[in-house]
């Protein structure tokens, strides 16, 4: 595609991208937990050092390079990696604890801490019919949970490690609400790439600082399953943008979902994790909740620009 033609708005290519992309970001969680168990900030690193490479490539070959790395705001990007870097962290320390499609399916509370955080940070207005989606979603994230809680009142072994991992994917779900609402002010004067080279490289550099703290010597399958991980991260992220540069976001956001699908059928496969009837029951309610609040931002987008459009003159 030639780098200086238009984009043609296309819903149905914007969809299919942004199922490629949430098929690439489940083959790379799957690859991360195949990997076993390794200290975070050597797995943050290979997500996002190696997802450097597809990214830089693409941006090469449509000859987009120059002046990607320009910002005229560095304390914002480094702000926005420092807290992606945590969410990353958090959700990868998830994955090792929790089955494949509960630790997916908690990250689904994003869309829920969003509506929150913006009230409190950007002091936006949120009215009740999102604040009700907010708290119904947040009832199934405590029902998933409920069995993780039952575990440690048992004594069961695995119980506390569980419960930890159901933290950590939440905390990760907050981390990533917060760092989503500062990439929103970083949209306004920086371009989608450079938002994107800067977050790998701050990953990467913030990563090779926890040296110090251990990494584990890794085996030659635990190496390829690493750095695929994060190949496929830079390709998710691609999809990701491209798909939003086809379609509203109103119109490919309720497709991040289809990965509880790919999640319980990968974890089912190669980890033989069997869905519990909390897990489905709970992830309904996020899923439904967090679909209600992507219609109900579209439905106010609509009523805004029909209001501006009353108000111009004529």
């Amino acid at each position: 595609m030639n780098p200086a033609s238009p984009v043609i708005p296309n819903s149905l290519t914007g969809i299919t991208l942004k199922i490629l992309s949430v098929t690439s970001f489940v083959v790379m969680s799957s690859l991360i937990k195949s990997a076993g168990e390794l200290p975070l900030g050597q797995i943050v690193f290979f997500r996002s050092f190696f997802a450097l490479f597809p990214i830089l490539l693409v941006y090469a070959y449509r000859k987009q390079l120059t002046g990607i790395w320009k910002t005229s705001n560095p304390v914002g990007h480094v702000m926005r990696g420092l807290v992606g870097i945590c969410a990353m962290g958090l959700t990868f320390f998830a994955l090792t604890r929790l089955p494949l499609p509960e630790a997916i399916t908690l990250n689904y509370a994003q869309p829920l801490l969003v509506v929150i955080f913006s009230a409190l940070i950007l002091r936006e207005t949120i009215r009740i019919h999102r604040w009700s989606a907010v708290v119904v979603g947040l009832i199934g994230v405590f029902i998933i949970s409920i069995p993780k809680f039952t575990l440690l009142e048992t004594g069961a072994g695995m119980g506390s490690q569980e419960l930890l991992g159901v933290f950590a994917a939440l905390g990760g779900a907050a981390a990533s609400a917060i760092a989503m609402i500062l990439v929103r002010k970083l949209v306004h004067t920086e371009k989608t790439a450079t938002i994107v080279i800067w977050f790998s490289i701050t990953g990467s550099v913030a990563a090779l600082l926890t040296i110090p703290f251990g990494w584990s010597m890794m085996s030659t399958q635990q190496w390829v399953l690493m750095i695929s991980s994060g190949i496929f991260g830079g390709i998710a992220q691609l999809f990701l943008t491209e798909a939003y540069r086809h379609a509203e976001a109103s119109t490919v956001a309720p497709f991040e979902y289809t990965s509880m699908i790919l999640a319980i059928a990968s974890g089912y496969f190669l980890f033989g994790d069997v869905p519990t009837i909390h897990m489905l029951v709970g992830g309904a309610i996020v899923v439904g909740a967090g679909l209600f609040i992507i219609w109900r931002e579209r439905q106010l987008g609509i009523e805004r620009r029909e209001a501006r459009k009353a108000s111009s003159p004529q």
